[in-house]
């Protein structure tokens, strides 16, 4: 018996049957692990891959959002250089100088070197003002005075200390180059070279505009009657020097104490160098305003400014005081009675503020046969130019100072020009660079509209600088213009006078006291005009007698006692250049009558003309 309640089966079923038990069991437990492993795999690599790809997609997304961002903060830049800087006058946001800039300030250097400096001893003919003021010069080195004469308060000293204190560390003093005028003329080059540099900048700190400044500087360069008038020694050019600097630290990026007080003080240098600097006074006041309104030191800076301005003037006026020479005598300032016991610094003004000729727009006015016969394209482009800046600038004074500034700066000085008073050709000396300087903000202007317009954006960057060559072009090539070349009275082109080697208009003076020296006695009692007169007192044989007619006919030590005021003590005339013209202007209270008498009762014993322009030498019998 068994104990097993089953059947029992034969023993090769039984074997059978467990190896099939065995392969079922078996077969089975191997798929589900291998399934697990590959399950196993699968979720691992699924995971691997699903974390390797958010990590990679965040990764993705990271150098996405790094590239977005790199890229737009290297587009900034891009974006910002392509946009126009902030620029405001009022707040002294100006545009750096750059790479361009300074090879366009160094150009204009250079031109203004080359086209003041070429032919300068020369041309233009030595003027009797010239003489003056390097006489006056001289009294300053030589005597320690401020003229060989009695000094009348004309002029303000300023300006002949100043080529005095030039003249003095010289090696050969007044004839280092050949002889005092030349010397004077080579201080008036390095004048207006850095006068080039200062309306430079004023110019770019205006406008915002480096192409503004360099058709300025073109101008002031080139300019006929700039060429013509600033070579001369002028106390105009010496005046403006001091004008641009004040004008130059009033638009500094900051408003310092420094750069005000140094403004305030440049200008009252200006006015003590020529008085007629007071016409630009309002411009200046108003841009002072304007730069310092709304900051801390307002109050400060503004009244520091003015009191720089007139701590020049104080001691020019403190000096008429203690010579007792500030008022006339008795308070009297009759201009049909002159004070006769001493000049007055108070009535000289009065009788200047009282003089008037007339108007320049006449036939025979300075605008007609001086200045628009030298530059037709300055004046007339300059003076529209400063019309259409006076209307930007007031259309919008916030945005536009620069325009109405410089708008004011040539009508305030236009003004002086045609109100009527007594007006010298080289008067208008002061207002070539204000022209030259609305002309280049207006050029930029133009051409900044130009550009604007969506058929020209392609040409943008050529024609930029194309426009302006072009017109530079045409200015120095035309003979119309005057510019390089011209018409002469013959009718041929020729090379302008200012350039022309040919042309020596002053060795004809040379010429002239060439022949005095070898046949006229240093004793001789001469009665000339003032371009002559230091070569008469400073180079040997010296001269002692020698007076312009100006001194001869007014100065009572030379009319009264060296001419006793008779022709019959005058041995020679030596006549400049329309010398008996100004004899007759300034004979209308018959004072050179006695020199005109003079003058009939000579013989003329040397001559040289050339063109327009005769020189003589009268012996009195």
């Amino acid at each position: 018996m068994s104990d097993n309640p089953t059947p029992s089966r034969p023993a090769a079923a039984d074997a059978e049957d467990r190896k099939t038990a065995a392969r079922k069991s078996t077969a089975p437990g191997r798929k589900t692990t291998a399934n697990k492993n590959a399950a196993t795999r699968k979720k691992t690599t699924t995971a691997k891959t699903t974390a390797t790809g958010k990590k990679t997609a965040a990764n993705k997304n990271a150098a996405t959002r790094k590239n977005t961002t790199t890229a737009k903060t290297t587009e900034a830049p891009a974006r910002g250089r392509r946009r126009r800087p902030r620029f405001s006058v009022e707040r002294g946001w100006f545009p750096p100088l750059g790479t361009k800039g300074r090879i366009a300030l160094v150009a204009s250097l250079l031109t203004g070197l080359l086209t003041h400096g070429y032919h300068l001893f020369r041309y233009p003919l030595y003027l009797t003002d010239e003489g003056i003021y390097m006489q006056r010069a001289w009294s300053v080195v030589r005597e320690t005075s401020l003229s060989p004469y009695t000094y009348d308060y004309d002029h303000a000293p300023l300006g002949w200390i100043t080529l005095a204190g030039w003249v003095l560390p010289l090696p050969k003093q007044f004839e280092t180059f050949g002889n005092a005028i030349n010397t004077g003329r080579f201080l008036m080059l390095l004048v207006h070279v850095v006068s080039v540099y200062l309306l430079f900048e004023i110019a770019r700190r205006l406008s915002g505009s480096v192409l503004a400044a360099t058709v300025t500087a073109f101008l002031f360069n080139v300019s006929p009657i700039a060429v013509y008038f600033q070579r001369q020694v002028l106390l105009d050019n010496l005046m403006m020097l001091w004008l641009l600097l004040s004008l130059f630290m009033l638009l500094r990026r900051e408003v310092t104490i420094r750069s005000v007080f140094g403004g305030g003080m440049a200008l009252g240098i200006a006015l003590i160098t020529k008085e007629n600097a007071i016409f630009f006074l309002p411009s200046f006041v108003y841009l002072l305003y304007r730069r310092v309104k709304g900051s801390a030191s307002s109050r400060f800076t503004s009244t520091l400014w003015p009191f720089a301005a007139a701590a020049p003037i104080g001691a020019y006026v403190t000096y008429a005081l203690l010579k007792n020479e500030l008022l006339p005598s008795g308070f009297d300032f009759d201009l049909n009675n002159p004070p006769a016991d001493h000049v007055s610094l108070l009535y000289t003004l009065w009788w200047q503020l009282n003089r008037n000729q007339g108007t320049l727009f006449s036939h025979s006015g300075l605008l007609q046969t001086s200045w628009l016969v030298r530059d037709k394209f300055l004046l007339i482009a300059g003076v529209c130019a400063m019309a259409i800046c006076l209307w930007i600038g007031m259309r919008d004074r916030r945005r536009n100072l620069g325009f109405l500034i410089a708008g004011t700066l040539a009508l305030g000085y236009a003004f002086y020009l045609v109100r009527g008073s007594v007006v010298l050709d080289f008067y208008v000396t002061p207002l070539i660079p204000m022209l030259a300087l609305n002309l280049g903000m207006v050029t930029d202007r133009l051409l900044k509209g130009t550009f604007a317009n969506r058929f020209m954006r392609g040409a943008h960057s050529v024609t930029r600088v194309a426009v302006p060559s072009f017109v530079a072009v045409l200015l120095l090539a035309s003979p119309a213009s005057g510019y390089l070349v011209h018409t002469n009275t013959e009718g041929h082109t020729q090379i302008a006078d200012q350039y022309q080697p040919k042309i020596n208009l002053t060795g004809m003076q040379h010429a002239q006291i060439a022949w005095v020296r070898k046949h006229v006695p240093p004793n001789s009692r001469i009665i000339m005009d003032d371009d002559l007169w230091g070569e008469l007192h400073d180079v040997r044989p010296f001269y002692p007698y020698a007076h312009s007619h100006w001194n001869a006919s007014s100065d009572p030590d030379v009319r009264d006692k060296l001419f006793r005021k008779k022709w019959q003590y005058v041995d020679y005339i030596i006549m400049s250049n329309k010398m008996r013209r100004s004899m007759m202007l300034n004979n209308g209270d018959g004072r050179e009558n006695w020199i005109l008498k003079a003058l009939q009762n000579s013989t003329r014993v040397w001559s040289e003309t050339r063109g327009n322009i005769k020189l003589e030498i009268y012996r009195v019998q």
